[in-house]
């Protein structure tokens, strides 16, 4: 195993949307010496550092709703920069109950801030963050290991700036604890074993690597799983009349429907497919439900959804792709190990219904970074007890806050008992007159 050790600071596994943005907030980062810290990803799909970050394939085509927080932290680690002419703002949201009278909305003006939030392709966010570490990239192969050490014949004159070591396309198959007992060099450290047959080893591992974690697996960390017995049936779509930056979050019988403003698309031609009436339509039914409106021609599609909807937008004018994603509560027993934490949906995947999935999950990559960089400069180890002590409690806190909002809304607006009817109403319509409440909701959706 020591003889072909390749050692670094962290380890990341999973480079898609949290691994990324986790090594975009630690690229920065110093050592006592004044090094930046190296990072290795292990990433199961191809990443190539000589495509651009458009041809990557890490990132799936679904639609994402930025907190006000999470743009702010976006700008902070500076991929904003490749974002915002590709961001549609959300400045005011309408809550409404179909068939019944209450409605509340929510308004950036009233919160003296630009925009409550952001609408953005999934994939635009990944591409942003990788061109934001593009000059502190390798790729690295066979060719770039040379007497246990990561060389880049290319940039080696270039070079302690390029500290992000891509091992892809390669995997997880093992782990190994080590302690100071068991290493020669003194040092306790985590060992990882990839299925290309290198090993390397660092002073801290860190999950980012989705809900079927393997790292999470290889501890043997335990998740809880609660079934919704919904799906999201997701689309893009136009409608006859603009959207002028207003998101609708609209609770039907069949389930919530949230339809998000998009950017027009950048074409040559416009079309009715193309303008200021672009939306993102994220549909929660029953999986029965599901497969037969998914079935539906394009036509009869727009009536259902018509009918489901309202007439907020007029009348809907184009449908694109229609996907169905099944939708489950999964938490992770504890959010740290042995000098290993989890991020993002490795430790938590919850409900889309307010928008918090990935926001949550940046939340998580925010501070294990703070925890890290003040563990640097107080020249502690960064992959200590206390460090990821520190990690699991704050983390807890805040996932549970979010979990239970989610929770609380799927609940009471998915069903239909004349007591939770009544009772939604009258909270819908107690937001819009209660402060205290409706500002608490609102900073905790803003991501603060």
């Amino acid at each position: 195993m020591e003889n072909s050790n390749l050692h670094f600071d962290v380890i990341i596994s999973g480079g898609g949307l949290s691994g990324s943005l986790m090594a975009l907030s630690l690229s920065k980062l110093t050592k006592a010496d004044g090094s930046l810290l190296s990072i290795a990803i292990i990433e199961a799909l191809p990443f190539n550092q000589t495509k651009s970050a458009d041809e990557n394939t890490l990132f799936d085509e679904r639609v994402l709703a930025l907190s006000h927080g999470s743009a702010n932290y976006l700008a902070k680690l500076g991929a904003w920069q490749y974002l915002k002419g590709d961001a549609s703002a959300i400045t005011d949201i309408d809550i409404s109950d179909r068939g019944h009278f209450a409605k509340a909305r929510l308004t950036a003006k009233e919160y003296r801030v630009n925009a409550l939030g952001y609408v953005i392709e999934m994939a635009l966010i990944g591409k942003a963050q990788l061109k934001a570490l593009s000059d502190n990239t390798i790729t690295v192969t066979n060719k770039t290991v040379k007497n246990n050490t990561v060389t880049n014949s290319a940039t080696e004159n270039v070079s302690a700036k390029r500290n992000i070591h891509w091992f892809s396309p390669d995997s997880i198959t093992d782990i190994t604890w080590l302690d100071k007992s068991k290493d020669a060099t003194g040092k306790s450290h985590v060992a990882v074993t990839l299925n290309s047959g290198k090993v390397l080893s660092a002073k801290l591992l860190l999950g980012c690597d989705g809900a079927q974690s393997p790292v999470r697996k290889l501890a043997k960390i335990d998740v809880t799983c609660d079934d919704y017995q919904q799906v999201a049936l997701i689309a893009n779509v136009t409608t006859s009349n603009a959207h002028h930056q207003k998101a609708f979050e609209r609770f039907t019988e069949f389930g919530p429907i949230a339809m998000l403003p998009l950017k027009p698309v950048k074409v040559k031609v416009k079309s009715s497919a193309s303008g200021a009436s672009r939306c993102s339509l994220v549909w929660t039914m029953t999986p029965s439900q599901a497969e037969e409106i998914k079935q539906l021609s394009d036509d009869a599609f727009k009536v259902e959804l018509e009918r489901a909807f309202g007439s907020y937008l007029g009348a809907i004018t184009h449908v694109g792709k229609r996907d169905v994603y099944p939708l489950v509560l999964l938490q992770a027993q504890q959010q740290s190990y042995h000098r290993m934490a989890l991020v993002g949906n490795a430790s938590h995947t919850i409900h889309p219904i307010a928008g918090q999935g990935f926001n949550l999950g940046l939340r998580d990559v925010e501070v294990m970074a703070d925890l890290v960089k003040n563990a640097l400069a107080a020249g502690q180890d960064i992959g200590n007890f206390a460090l990821l002590h520190s990690y699991q409690m704050n983390r807890s806190k805040d996932q549970q806050q979010v979990i239970q909002l989610t929770d609380s809304l799927v609940t009471l607006f998915a069903n239909d008992l004349p007591p939770l009817v009544v009772g939604r109403n009258i909270g819908l319509q107690a937001l819009n007159i209660m402060s205290p409440l409706k500002d608490a909701l609102v900073k905790k959706t803003m991501g603060y």
